[in-house]
């Protein structure tokens, strides 16, 4: 293997990534490795750079489809502006759904009605007003 290479073992430890995963994605085209070693695949040191894009990627919600719009022909991260302008508003709105939830959720837990069907609030959190 060359000073420029890891091996699959590595890109695990580094990563975090199993490789059954880092396997998926390559079939996915998502990663590629540069060679194999016997059975062991060898990767360019880039390829944490783009498992580090997929992660972020991946937690923030994008399909696997979406993330494979980020890279460039050559495997170099290339996000799109757009798609990631796009996910920060759908982001926005999740985040205000759920402040809204955990706020009526709290106020149910504390509520003085005798039940929670007796509590308005609740209630229209099951869309009974």
């Amino acid at each position: 293997m060359g000073k420029t290479e890891i091996g699959i073992g590595e890109v695990v430890r580094r990563s975090g990534v199993p490789a059954s995963t880092l396997r998926y994605y390559e079939e996915r085209g998502l990663i590629a490795s540069v060679r194999r070693q016997g059975l062991t695949r060898v990767f360019a040191p880039a390829v944490l750079e783009q498992l580090a894009l997929i992660a972020v990627c991946r937690t923030a919600g994008f399909s696997l489809d979406e993330i494979t719009l980020m890279f460039s022909p050559d495997g170099s991260p290339s996000p799109n502006r757009a798609m990631l302008a796009a996910k920060a508003d759908e982001l926005d709105v999740t985040i205000q759904k759920l402040a809204s939830m955990r706020d009526d959720l709290r106020h149910a837990a504390a509520c003085p009605a005798p039940t929670h069907m007796e509590c308005p609030t609740f209630r229209r959190v099951l869309g009974q007003t």
